[in-house]
């Protein structure tokens, strides 16, 4: 499915995009500029995503979000230019967006076969035994 045409319809008229001045090593292009993006969205607004998709958003986001679990807030001052630095936030979030549309499949739990186990318990022995050794012996009287 193709849903470039849904993220660039939330970029044009549900992102706002705030710049700052940014720390770094950069010297007096940090004082002077505002090179550092923040890109702000509102997700439980947005007339763009379905309730599923909001929620996979939130738990992808993460730390991102915030003012109860409503606004995705991501950043990026790695670069020494505004329009750099815009871009790359901009590629996060449809990263981001993507990842919340791909519905994530349920897993089907499987049997250990039985060779695994025994392999295991036998792991298990083997470091039981070496741990035994460690052990002070006692001298019985």
């Amino acid at each position: 499915m193709d849903y470039s045409k849904i993220i660039n319809a939330i970029l044009d008229k549900e992102v706002y995009f705030h710049f700052a001045r940014s720390g770094g090593k950069w010297g007096q292009n940090v004082n002077k500029r505002e090179t550092k993006a923040e890109l702000y969205f509102n997700i439980q607004d947005s007339k763009y995503l379905n309730q599923e998709q909001k929620e996979r958003l939130i738990l992808l986001g993460a730390h991102r979000v915030h003012h109860e679990e409503t606004i995705l807030i991501m950043t990026c001052q790695e670069e020494r230019l505004q329009e750099a630095n815009k871009e790359k936030v901009i590629h996060h979030f449809k990263e981001l967006l993507m990842q919340a549309f791909i519905e994530p499949k349920e897993r089907i739990p499987t049997k250990i076969p039985q060779t695994e186990r025994e392999i295991r318990i036998t792991d298990k022995k083997l470091v039981s035994k070496t741990k035994a050794l460690r052990q002070k012996i006692k001298w019985e009287e």
